[in-house]
Parts: structure tokens; C-alpha cells; sequence
């Protein structure tokens, strides 16, 4: 039985960002973006990508609201799961607002 599997994946581009995206074919799509098979896309203009990183999901919905997650997260938290680097991305991920517990001041 074959079982689909659906990839989240960070490019790196050329002008030194990151491209997030989806697909449940990494491969083809990974050709797509090098060749630049479609002049309207994000990475187009910015080829040439390298893949740094991709997750693997058996469900379409998880890899969704991952890849929406990952998105929007700063370039530094993608740094982190790029390089695997769990402390750091913990670190990045913590409140630092006033309101957050750790902040709170029981004396004022």
C-alpha cells in the first residue's frame, strides 16, 4: 500500500532569505524552483536555491499548519531548525514580553 507523504522544506536563495514551502512532490518541485519554471514565484528572481532543510508528514493537515507555523517564524528560529540547533530555537521561541510569568515581579 502506498502511503502519501507530503514535505515542508526551507530554501536558501541567493539573496541570503529563506522560501518556505509545501509539496508531496519535493523532488519535482525542487527542479521547479532551480529551473525556474514559474517567473511569478518568490524564488524566481532569487536562484539560485539550495534545499536546508524539509519534514516529512503523512498528513496533508499537519504539514499544512506546519508549513504555516515556519512561515511566519524569523530568520534567526529558521536558522535554528535548519542547523538542528534545539536550544537555541526553545531560546527564540520564549515569551520575552512583561506579561510573560517569568518576567512577572511579585513586588510591584
Amino acid at each position: 500500500m502506498y502511503i502519501k507523504s507530503y514535505c515542508v522544506y526551507i530554501l536558501h536563495c541567493s539573496d541570503d532569505t529563506y522560501y518556505v514551502g509545501l509539496s508531496s512532490f519535493l523532488e519535482q518541485r525542487l527542479i521547479q524552483h532551480r529551473e525556474g519554471l514559474f517567473p511569478d514565484s518568490y524564488t524566481f528572481k532569487r536562484r539560485p536555491v539550495e534545499l536546508q532543510f524539509y519534514a516529512e508528514f503523512t498528513m496533508v493537515h499537519d504539514a499544512i499548519a506546519f508549513e504555516k507555523k515556519i512561515k511566519k517564524w524569523s530568520r534567526s528560529k529558521k536558522k535554528a531548525l535548519i542547523e538542528s540547533d534545539w536550544n537555541k530555537l526553545r531560546q527564540l521561541a520564549a515569551c520575552k514580553n512583561e506579561t510573560n510569568y517569568k518576567n512577572y515581579n511579585k513586588d510591584k
